[in-house]
């Protein structure tokens, strides 16, 4: 054959696991696949090898690569990139282009070396090749590499926005596919363990499809500010509701959610915002930004931007189901929220502030016409800067918002007048996994961080830091301005509750003190209700009320008894509790409220994986709990998962009897040497949120 005729391709190899290894995507199970998948991060050279039909003539042959992304790709968009190879040993030095050199040549075969850019698309990228001789007229021949090429972030590169420089916090924040995630009410909350799994291989396709459906212009797929929840992967519930779906506390991790999401095309039912958490730790973990999760005990929700949260009372101390300066929205407190920290550049904001930004995926309120929350500078949420893109206003509230609560008064300009004003209540504590610790059914792997989200709270800083987000709130002003209630002689000291067994009784306590030389009528309600994790009243468990007179420096208690009668039917999902109680003083028209969550405590499932586990050969899993309740448990449910030991299995389990000790046992086939951790679940119509995690160690196969 004469040389004048273009070469033809044969093949393309991509050197799939040799790449993986150098750019740390070696745990991709596409990678081992067959075929074999290319993953690469974005930045860093990789090798890819041709093979023709005859031997290259450097002389006279042309070869060009071009790497193509999205439906329309271009060269100035940066979607396109176009590179002929030559025998020269150094890239261009522009970061931002497509660089291509040649290593070797060696008979039909070509060795060259690429380099994407640094700002490149995030995705999935095509490759075709194109060949033609030096002075021929014609086409040149096409050869289109048949795979899907993952492109992603590059967090060890100093120059890709999403750069981490402790490689050893990348190990967590990249690389760890099981973690945790702090829920349940301040003083009672525990890990949630969770797989994020971001290495199956539904992953990364359900990503692509994600991205596809979310209305990001592939040219913007490089920047990882770009984010919009309006086309999501999964619906939220909070009504109890699920038999259409799965119960949020049945999911184990993020991979059966992905999994049917990219099967079906379809929004995934049902998840809650530690749901939602999990599923955007596996994706952006999987595109290759550093993510946590981040858990805010007691969180607001300001839904009129006052920068606090108000509670109304009418005349007889009666709370108001409505907000009156708000009738659209009103605003709550979740006993725990939960969102997600990304590690990013903000070359958009002033030096400072980039870093840890947070996001929010759980849909609250709109942002910019869709249901988002950030990327806000979590360093901005700490000096109260609201002025910076994006939700800075919502996220400060959320961690540092004042509990206000208002009385109804005739006299007042606005029908109300502040009673009390609680600093401490919002954001007690904001929590992530720490990093390279993973306790199974312990909280050693705790780490509070919420001296980086808001100074501590009642110093100096903390109040100006508020008072200067207050300042560029208009509605904020307006409240904050109002005077505080005067004359007050009388203490008042609820007793929060910490831990409560189901099936044990509790009591509401408030210890009272006058402390003026005069006597104090007291008019006084306490109550006990369940609640959603919310916010949201469920049932009203026991209320009392009622008037007395508190002697001059007398000391009085005063107690609600709760019994398991009382509270056992009445207790809804995740079995959370609200002790309330509100007094006032007659003579002096002092008002006095408070309030404390708590969760009724559930056993933890006993998980166990008998002898010692070897990769390929087949294991034995138990998993046992007792019913703490007197009732019969209806439709059961397990779910248990761990990468390298077994993808989620479900497994229906019949009806369990009151105070049963239940016992399954099933079989499982070990994938991966090494220490591995495996999580379960069980759900019924009766309880829920009952969970257990064990760390084994597989052998390898022998």
């Amino acid at each position: 054959m004469s040389s004048e005729e273009p070469l033809e391709v044969i093949a393309v190899h991509m050197y799939e696991k040799e790449n993986a290894e150098a750019h740390r995507t070696f745990n991709y199970e596409m990678v081992h696949q067959d075929p074999a998948i290319p993953i690469l991060r974005r930045g860093q050279p990789f090798n890819v090898a041709l093979r023709f039909n005859r031997e290259y003539v450097d002389a006279t042959d042309i070869v060009r690569l071009l790497f193509s992304f999205g439906p329309n790709p271009n060269v100035l968009r940066g979607t396109r990139g176009v590179n002929t190879v030559t025998n020269r040993e150094a890239y261009l030095t522009d970061l931002e282009a497509w660089g291509v050199r040649m290593i070797g040549s060696h008979g039909v075969d070509l060795s060259i070396e690429v380099r994407s850019p640094i700002d490149s698309p995030v995705g999935v990228w095509q490759l075709n090749v194109e060949t033609n001789t030096l002075g021929r007229k014609k086409a040149p021949n096409t050869y289109s590499y048949e795979k899907d090429i993952y492109l992603l972030f590059n967090p060890w590169l100093k120059e890709d926005l999403v750069y981490l420089e402790d490689e050893q916090l990348l190990d967590e924040y990249i690389l760890n596919d099981v973690g945790k995630i702090w829920v349940g009410p301040w003083g009672s909350s525990r890990g949630r363990e969770w797989v994020f799994g971001q290495f199956d291989a539904c992953v990364l396709p359900a990503c692509q499809l994600l991205l596809e459906r979310s209305g990001i212009k592939a040219i913007s797929r490089g920047d990882p500010v770009n984010s919009n929840d309006d086309k999501g992967v999964i619906t939220g519930r909070w009504d109890g509701e699920y038999s259409d779906g799965t119960a949020p506390a049945a999911w184990t991790g993020s991979v059966p959610i992905l999994e049917q999401f990219w099967e079906t095309g379809q929004e995934v039912k049902y998840g809650q915002c530690w749901v939602f958490a999990g599923v955007v730790t596996t994706v952006c973990r999987a595109l290759g930004i550093p993510s946590r999760v981040v858990s805010n005990l007691v969180s607001a929700h300001d839904a009129n931007a006052s920068l606090s949260v108000d509670r109304y009372y009418d005349l007889n101390n009666e709370e108001l189901e409505y907000d009156p300066n708000n009738l659209e929205g009103e605003d709550s407190i979740w006993n725990y929220h939960v969102w997600n920290d990304v590690w990013m550049a903000r070359p958009d904001l002033p030096k400072g502030y980039g870093g840890w930004q947070a996001i929010d995926a759980t849909p609250q309120e709109r942002s910019d016409s869709f249901y988002q929350c950030g990327p806000a500078s979590v360093e901005a949420i700490k000096q109260g800067a609201v002025g910076y893109n994006y939700d800075v206003t919502f996220m400060v509230a959320s961690v540092n918002a004042d509990l206000m609560r208002w009385k109804e008064d005739p006299e007042s300009e606005l029908g109300y007048s502040k009673i009390d004003c609680n600093k401490y209540h919002i954001g007690r504590m904001i929590l992530t996994k720490a990093p390279w610790i993973f306790d199974p059914n312990g909280d050693k792997d705790r780490q509070d961080i919420t001296s980086i989200y808001k100074a501590k709270e009642g110093t100096e800083v903390e109040r100006l830091t508020l008072y200067r987000a207050v300042r560029s709130t208009e509605m904020a002003k307006r409240f904050y301005s109002l005077p505080s209630p005067g004359k007050e002689d009388v203490e008042f000291d609820l007793t929060e509750l910490e831990r409560v067994n189901i099936g044990e009784p509790f009591a509401v306590t408030v210890n009272i003190k006058n402390k003026s030389s005069e006597s104090r009528t007291i008019q006084a309600i306490l109550s006990a209700g369940s609640v959603y994790y919310t916010g949201v009243k469920a049932h009203l468990v026991k209320r009392a009320s009622g008037d007395f007179v508190l002697q001059p420096n007398a000391v009085e208690q005063l107690r609600l008894t709760v019994t398991v009668n009382d509270y056992l039917d009445k207790l809804v999902e995740y079995c959370i509790m609200k002790l309330y109680c509100i007094a006032t003083v007659k003579e002096t028209r002092q008002t006095w409220a408070d309030e404390d969550d708590f969760q009724v405590l559930k056993p933890n499932i006993d998980v166990k994986i008998e002898g010692e586990p070897m990769v390929g050969k087949p294991s034995v899993i138990t998993l046992s709990f007792k019913n703490p309740l007197k009732t019969t448990l209806t439709d059961c449910q397990f779910n248990y998962a761990g990468p390298g030991l077994s993808r989620n299995k479900t497994l229906a389990f019949r009806d369990v009897g009151p105070e049963e000790d239940v016992h399954v046992e099933h079989q499982l086939v070990p994938q991966k040497a090494g220490e591995q951790k495996i999580i379960a679940t069980f759900t019924s119509k009766q309880l829920v949120d009952i969970t257990g995690c064990a760390t084994v160690n597989v052998l390898d196969a022998e």
